[in-house]
């Protein structure tokens, strides 16, 4: 197939690009850099810089729109919502209108969200059916997923992705707490009792291309791992992991102070299952997080 990938030089994205150029497939990436494309995504990958540049002649079998600027790196100021908004739920309805405006229309869309959808339900099981949260990012997520469903009256079949914790040994949430871990810095955030739903990146790139593939399966899929924990218990699992003590705790108090509205990200927590996945029989060589942190460390 030939595919577009939006974020394909993110993490998720490079990760993806290497399996499916081993699968012989075509590959084109937009990115704002684009000479960083064939040093990240593969040397035969192409690029476009700019939804701006796309011709009504382009014709891509599949579109995997990952694009989005990381939520947790930068205070939510007004100014910086606005960029999570643009780099996400913007750019998802301009890829919308280049596909309406091509010739060739696509046969699928598989585009991003995130378990952020539901908001803090505390220790309810979600499952794809489950309500949305009322938080900033359940309302960013639910903007961008209705902006992606917009293409379905012209016959394209959508996938909704709603990525969890994505752990790999080559950046992400993992990388971020394994120094601070391997120094006995590693700290239970908060009570420790909010949910933490997390997956492999190898089980998720197998998830993203069975998705591409099977033509039967569309709506929204919880990428998560069918084993969520406890901040509790992945604190505790990650420092067993790297045979560090982690005894520490960051109080709620000083998060919320630090973070602002953004501590609802550390604070808060979903218990998501990926329940179509699992009537799919999906089958994840990583289940558990022992399991996970045992390959990637």
């Amino acid at each position: 197939m030939n595919i577009f990938i939006t974020g394909g030089t993110g993490l998720i994205g490079r990760a993806l690009c290497k399996v499916l150029l081993a699968e012989g497939h075509q590959i084109s990436v937009l990115s704002r850099q684009p000479e960083k494309v064939p040093v990240l995504c593969g040397a035969n990958v192409a690029s476009m810089a700019s939804l701006d540049d796309w011709q009504t002649t382009h014709k891509f079998d599949a579109i995997i729109n990952l694009a989005g600027e990381p939520i947790a790196d930068k205070y939510w100021s007004e100014k910086q919502k606005k960029r999570l908004w643009d780099s996400r739920v913007t750019l998802t309805e301009k890829l919308v209108q280049c596909i309406y405006a091509t010739e060739y229309k696509p046969s699928v869309l598989l585009s991003g969200s995130a378990i952020g959808y539901y908001g803090d339900q505390g220790d309810a099981e979600l499952d794809e059916s489950s309500a949305c949260g009322n938080d900033f990012p359940a309302h960013l997520c639910s903007a961008w997923e209705k902006a992606a469903l917009l293409v379905k009256p012209l016959g394209v079949r959508v996938c909704i992705l709603r990525t969890g914790l994505v752990l790999s040994q080559h950046g992400g949430l993992l990388h971020r707490m394994l120094w601070p871990f391997k120094l006995g810095l590693g700290a239970k955030l908060g009570n420790g009792k909010q949910w933490m739903s997390w997956v492999h990146i190898d089980d998720y790139v197998t998830m993203v291309v069975r998705l591409l593939n099977e033509q039967n399966l569309h709506d929204v899929f919880n990428m998560t791992a069918p084993n969520p924990v406890t901040n509790a218990t992945f604190t505790r699992q990650l420092s067993e992991a790297v045979r560090r003590p982690a005894v520490l705790t960051a109080p709620r108090t000083f998060l919320k102070w630090a973070l602002g509205e953004r501590s609802v990200l550390l604070l808060g927590g979903q218990r998501v299952l990926p329940a179509k996945l699992q009537a799919l029989d999906f089958q994840f060589r990583y289940p558990t997080l022992a399991i996970a942190l045992a390959n990637l460390l």
